[in-house]
This record gives structure tokens, sequence and C-alpha cells, in this order.
């Protein structure tokens, strides 16, 4: 009976397991998997995330998100976005900050490139991404 028991409960334990997995598995479109190999060949362990109808795939650093890059469902690509020191970020964007969300700090800075080539930063704060020119002047809340 114990035996039973026992069994029945493994096994129940290991369905949720597998149900839990499937549930968080991002099916990620081929064309975008394609398109992240070919533009980024030596990326490795990379995570997906969607974002806002795009996959964001993820990988490097010791948070595995040094880098992170965005493609449409077709594989376009969007944007790249490399982490930085957040004191790497230009005084204008403290400034700003400082101005706009008193007493708040900034969580992650990362130097964000788009499809253009067009080069910006970003600051993360209070759950928001911040983006900036590359003289520190605020463009939008993203």
């Amino acid at each position: 009976m114990k035996k039973t028991i026992l069994l029945s409960a493994t096994a129940c334990l290991f369905s949720i397991g597998i149900a839990a997995k499937a549930a968080n598995a991002l099916d990620v479109p081929a064309a975008v998997k394609q398109s992240l190999a070919k533009k980024y060949p030596n990326a490795t362990k990379v995570t997906w995330e969607k974002e806002k109808g795009n996959y964001e795939a993820n990988w490097g650093g010791k948070s595995g998100e040094d880098t992170s890059v965005t493609f449409t469902p077709k594989g376009e690509f969007v944007e790249e976005v490399d982490a930085i020191p957040v004191n790497q970020l230009p005084p204008a964007v403290f400034d700003y900050i400082k101005t706009n969300y008193k007493g708040a700090k900034v969580k992650e800075a990362g130097r964000v490139t788009d499809a253009a080539g067009k080069k910006m930063f970003e600051a993360e704060i209070k759950g928001k991404d911040l983006l900036f020119d590359e003289k520190g002047k605020f463009l939008k809340v993203d």
C-alpha cells in the first residue's frame, strides 16, 4: 500500500513538473532562431523572452543577460542592448532622473543600437526603461 501511494505521488509530481516546464517553454519561430544564429554565431546559452510581440534573446556574463537582441516574429532584427556599468551613462541621464524621478536609482544600464544603427542609452528605474540619446537627452519611456 505504501509503495502504491509513493508511486502515485511520484508520478503526480513528475506530471506536474512536465506540465510546468511546457507552460514556461517559449515557442520561438525558426526564422527568429535562424536570424540570431546568422547575426550572432557565437551566442551561447541563449534564453528567450517574448516582449511586445517580438522575441528577445539574452546571453553572456554572469547574469546571462549582458547582451540582448530583439527580433520580430519573422526574424527581422529590431535592436541590440549591451549591458554597461551604470556609471557609464552620460551625466545628463542622472540629471534627468534626479529631476523627474526623485530618489530613484538606476537598476541597470545598457547601450542600445537599433536596426537603423541609431545609438542610444537605456536606464532601468522603477521597472521602466528610459531611453536617452548619445548625449543623455531623454527620448522616451520604452
